[in-house]
């Protein structure tokens, strides 16, 4: 095992810079290996998107005041980092795709104009290598993403692609600069299945093409499932469960891991009701004391009033929980298991 790309270490972020304020974020610890894609799975309010973006320190002055812990980036903490250095960070080695496109596309900005601003820094030439037209390099990096007529696209505006289209325009300035690790917030939940299928082997393609680490953060099992390596199970502003993606499926131990995959609508059965899992997560500020799943878990008793610590199942699978269980998954969601070992590589 080499060492880990990003090294995440007791991350907590509070609503406030106050410690009586609530956690958004409660103690997380992640690790990426270099070239592997480590899916993160949760609920909605989980804290999946708040981390992402603690990454890039992208959250809002009131939350990036309160953050503590260390996130350690090729040997540097990036919490420590001044504005200017970060500003390196970004894009050039840590870059990041959002779910909405449109939320990251300039609606009076043609789309040749919003990749050539991206591009400006890594098409600036050395003596060895001669600076290649910015044109050029957009009409590249369009096609690099599957983009037909990408001379043409370049002159066109957000408004005149499709969902599917803009989403890949989104990408393109994401690898404008060649980033080591891409961090995808939920990119293809406004995508159709099809649409979604393409949009997902296209990413698995350009990892490998562009050697690079992903974080992709997701609700779907099913994404999980086709293109990642690892899976992290968050639930309200807690890793609860990490290890490979074959593992989780196959032997889920945390008992909200195991409720998310029986959720999973499956295709070989077709039950009167689609199972559920009762009650809401909290939300922040209203989280239990100890366990934050035991009010919906059936399996609660009065140890769950008290925190569980991190425990291993095995060196690489490891979760929070007084009642760890294994139990056989038989059904993988929306088709196989990704077909490439830990490490993302073939």
């Amino acid at each position: 095992m080499t060492d880990p790309i990003l090294s995440i270490r007791n991350l907590t972020v509070r609503t406030a810079d106050r410690p009586d304020a609530p956690k958004i974020l409660d103690d997380v610890s992640l690790d990426i290996q270099p070239g592997e894609t480590l899916g993160l799975v949760g609920e909605s309010g989980s804290g999946k998107s708040t981390l992402g973006m603690s990454i890039l320190r992208l959250t809002p002055p009131g939350l990036a005041a309160s953050t503590r812990g260390e996130i350690l980036w090729q040997g540097r903490d990036l919490l420590s980092l001044s504005p200017r250095d970060m500003r390196g960070v970004r894009g050039d080695e840590i870059s990041m795709i959002l779910q909405d496109p449109m939320a990251s596309l300039n609606p009076v900005q043609s789309i040749g104009v919003q990749i050539k601003e991206a591009l400006r820094r890594r098409v600036s030439g050395t003596p060895d290598k001669p600076a290649k037209s910015l044109a050029q390099a957009a009409a590249d990096a369009l096609a690099e993403v599957n983009i037909p007529s990408p001379q043409d696209r370049l002159r066109a505006y957000p408004h005149q692609m499709s969902g599917g289209m803009r989403q890949r325009v989104v990408s393109a300035i994401g690898l404008a600069q060649d980033p080591d690790l891409l961090i995808c917030d939920e990119p293809t939940t406004a995508l159709d299945a099809t649409i979604q299928y393409q949009f997902l082997e296209l990413l698995k393609s350009l990892r490998q093409a562009h050697h690079m680490a992903m974080l992709f953060i997701t609700h779907d099992f099913g994404v999980v499932a086709r293109i990642c390596d690892r899976v992290a199970v968050m639930y309200a502003g807690q890793v609860v469960e990490t290890g490979p993606v074959r593992d989780i499926f196959a032997r889920p131990a945390h008992p909200y891991t195991r409720a998310l995959l029986a959720s999973v609508p499956s295709t070989g059965s077709a039950p009167d009701r689609l199972p559920m899992i009762d009650g809401q997560p909290p939300a922040v500020g209203q989280r239990p004391t100890g366990c934050p799943f035991r009010t919906r878990c059936a399996q609660a008793d009065d140890r769950c009033e008290n925190a569980p610590q991190v425990q291993s199942i095995t060196p690489d699978h490891s979760l929070r929980c007084w009642h760890p269980q294994g139990q056989a998954q038989t059904h993988v969601p929306n088709g196989q298991l990704a077909q490439q070992p830990a490490g993302g590589t073939q």
